[in-house]
């Protein structure tokens, strides 16, 4: 009969340290989603900066400058849902970046091979971003929705978290600039270990 007792009592032991491990482990991913998404709004506020700086930089013809101008405002004044503004605002970048002959209206201008290459690396950087952010939403609602989770609520109170999804296509053209940036690999790298928990 005690062995019985000591059998159920080893039984729920291991049943509640298993709870906790995946509460834990529910916690974590939640933590990881809201990491993603700070580095994620990095990334699109610094797009949107770079942006801003090619748009008054001169180096575009005054119509130009006034669409991208106004993508970024768009994207930043908060009157529309912002994955729309974004992806709004990566539709004007695109706009610019695939005018004819655009590089070859800039060769020899000062600053412009520079600040193309920060634009282009600020919008990849989007790109990466997002990417790892989505993958943290569908890690974290993969496990709320497991029996266990549910059953237990282990999520408590936390908001089922949502995927953010926008245009942040470039086209092949600032991919190949991106190409040639010398340190966006490491960048990439260093934004998964801060995402990684």
């Amino acid at each position: 009969m005690l062995s019985y007792i000591i059998l159920i009592v080893a039984v729920a032991l291991l049943a509640c340290v298993y709870v906790s491990w995946r509460a834990g482990r529910l916690d974590r991913l939640h933590n990881r989603v809201a990491t993603a998404w700070a580095a994620l709004d990095l990334a699109l506020v610094r797009r949107g900066s770079v942006a801003l700086e090619l748009a008054s930089s001169g180096l575009l013809d005054p119509a130009t400058s006034l669409l991208l101008a106004g993508a970024v405002h768009g994207a930043r004044d908060g009157e529309r849902p912002r994955d729309l503004a974004e992806s709004d605002l990566t539709k004007a970048l695109r706009a610019v970046f695939s005018q004819p002959d655009f590089r070859a209206s800039l060769a020899g201008r000062d600053g412009a091979d520079e600040l193309l290459a920060e634009v282009e690396a600020a919008s990849h950087q989007v790109f990466l971003a997002r990417k790892f952010f989505n993958d943290a939403v569908a890690a974290t609602r993969d496990a709320r929705r497991r029996p266990l989770a549910r059953v237990f609520r282990l999520a408590g109170n936390a908001e089922m978290p949502g995927f953010f999804e926008i245009d942040d296509s470039m086209g092949n053209g600032a991919a190949t600039g991106v190409a040639r940036l010398a340190g966006l690999g490491r960048a990439a790298h260093t934004m998964e270990v801060l995402i990684v928990v």
